[in-house]
């Protein structure tokens, strides 16, 4: 298993290969795409370097920023999208500080949930706001698992990224029957290219075991697809606008999260 250090070099030349191909490419949404990666790489990497503590950093504030695109596309008030980045906050936070608390931080995160809409008395959309929530409890939390996961977090990452590059190119190049209708430009052809292509970095970087391997083929495109299917309901393109070339923090790491998901469950 590589360390965060020996990940480095791998990293380094891949965002060099994704600088050139861009560039080649000649198309200014890729370009622009590239810079914020440019950006954001070496701070993602910079957290994981400092090991927990600034894991946890990371994390939460992707918690917040996910809460808030969350409940914009859901429509939540300011209220309940402070208490649901509060409760992912807590999680983050519990995962670093007393792991063995967990369970009950869930719990005591999913009724602050619920009790948003109850004590507002919200007749006409308590319900709705009361299950956007714990979706979104359900599905942010899992950055919380970011923590222990150390290194591991950072190579499943980095291969649900090359798989999504990977799937995106191959699908539009190859074409072919349509992976799901919640996303009609997205090919069987480019998921199982992309998946191959995660596969390959897996074992490039030291790290391809069958848990690993079922996250990056199999999480990756789920979470891409439930992505798909909430921005669908809320007639939304992007979860959010402030990423150049990318929307919203969710649009880049909605296929991360199911892969976590899928990680946990199978460890």
């Amino acid at each position: 298993m590589s360390t965060v250090a020996g990940l480095v070099p791998y990293l380094g030349g891949a965002l060099v290969a994704g600088g050139v191909a861009a560039v080649a490419s000649r198309r200014r949404e890729l370009v622009i795409r590239w810079c914020v990666w440019a950006l954001g790489v070496p701070l993602i990497t910079g957290a994981f370097w400092l090991g927990a503590p600034g894991i946890a950093v990371l994390a939460a504030l992707a918690g917040i920023i996910g809460a808030m695109e969350f409940g914009g596309l859901l429509r939540l008030g300011r209220t309940d999208r402070a208490v649901l980045a509060a409760a992912l906050v807590a999680l983050v936070l519990t995962a670093w500080l007393a792991a063995g608390q967990l369970p009950r931080v869930a719990a005591i995160g999913a009724l602050a949930v619920a009790a948003v809409p109850l004590l507002a008395g919200d007749a006409e959309n308590g319900l709705r706001r009361l299950g956007s929530g714990l979706l979104g409890l359900t599905w942010l939390g899992v950055l919380a698992a970011l923590v222990p996961l150390g290194a591991v977090g950072l190579v499943l990452f980095v291969a649900v990224s090359i798989a999504d590059i990977v799937a995106y190119f191959a699908g539009r190049h190859l074409g072919g029957p349509r992976l799901s209708p919640l996303s009609p430009a997205k090919r069987w052809s480019g998921t199982l290219a992309g998946a191959a292509a995660g596969l390959g970095a897996l074992a490039v970087l030291s790290a391809l075991h069958w848990t690993t391997a079922i996250a990056v083929a199999a999480g990756g495109p789920l979470g891409d697809l439930l992505e798909s299917m909430i921005k669908r309901g809320a007639r939304a393109k992007d979860a959010g606008r402030w990423l150049a070339g990318s929307g919203g923090l969710l649009d880049r790491i909605d296929s991360l999260l199911i892969a976590l998901a899928l990680l946990l469950v199978l460890r």
